[in-house]
């Protein structure tokens, strides 16, 4: 099979991927109206909101084709099949770059198996709006997208993120944020620094900066609108275990609970209460 992406620079994409308005629709980049407009069809995660946003650009209808995650499988066979054909077509997703916090990536990967030519119009991403603005650290960052809801993967998932060295960018809903952001200053430290930043390019924009305990105050009653979370990066000098441990045997000598003990050697060494707890508790019951 040719490999499309190997071929001559003449050759046009077949597939594009088109990153679309978080909010204000001047953000649209010129290229990506030009194309919307000229491929053979749009595949779409809502049609409904491509239908509208199309004609909010003045496009017109156009052929519409659903591709999001609970028909990834079968749609993602279908463009390709089409574009093998030699049709062309434009992925657009809610808002935003597909394939970053969207669907899109299983498509593009069955694109490029299939050889078919990708190109892309870059455009607004409110993960990298949010982590731009926020005034944290950039050079070295990562996306969690959305944390898992409960359990021990929740957990594992924040203590990762307690001893991260890298700024860590969350998604969140409006309604959950708040008590997010007091488990991630109980995993992180309660002065661990971030920026909430909600509705960005809209209207009503905000961006919160504080310490993860401030936030979780500042949000315990749910806000409206989309949320991106920017966590700074873990001190370079984290403490190792024998030194939280040492930490602990002198509040543990004072007759405190491990709880208690945990709690402030956390505060005391800027750690996640997450890691601490449990060497308190073996500690507490080796003393025993």
């Amino acid at each position: 099979m040719t490999d499309r992406s190997a071929a001559a620079t003449a050759e046009q994409p077949l597939l594009w991927l088109v990153a679309t308005p978080i909010g204000n629709m001047a953000d649209i980049a010129p290229r990506a109206v030009q194309v919307l407009r000229e491929v053979s069809f749009v595949a779409c995660e809502d049609t409904r909101r491509t239908g509208l946003l199309l004609q909010r650009l003045g496009i017109g209808q156009r052929p519409l084709l659903a591709v999001h995650e609970h028909n990834e499988a079968v749609a993602c066979e279908q463009v390709v099949k089409r574009l093998v054909a030699g049709e062309t077509a434009a992925y657009v997703t809610d808002a935003g770059m597909p394939g970053i916090s969207d669907p899109g990536q299983r498509l593009v990967e069955a694109a490029a198996a299939a050889g078919v030519l990708i190109s892309v119009v870059p455009g607004p991403s409110a993960p990298i709006a949010a982590l731009a603005v926020s005034g944290l650290p950039t050079q070295r960052w990562i996306m969690e997208g959305f944390l898992p809801r409960s359990g021990e993967t929740r957990e594992a998932r924040m203590a990762e993120i307690a001893v991260s060295g890298r700024t860590v960018v969350l998604l969140e809903s409006p309604r959950r944020v708040g008590a997010t952001l007091a488990e991630l200053a109980d995993a992180c430290g309660s002065d661990r620094l971030a920026v909430v930043a909600r509705e960005l390019t809209k209207l009503h924009e905000e961006v919160c900066r504080g310490t993860l305990a401030e936030l979780a105050t500042r949000f315990g009653d749910p806000p409206k609108g989309e949320i991106v979370v920017v966590i700074g990066p873990a001190a370079s000098a984290a403490p190792s275990d024998d030194e939280i441990q040492a930490e602990l045997a002198n509040e543990l000598a004072a007759g405190v609970s491990a709880r208690d003990a945990a709690a402030a050697v956390a505060r005391k060494l800027g750690v996640g209460r997450n890691r601490v707890y449990p060497l308190a508790v073996a500690l507490a019951g080796a003393r025993d």
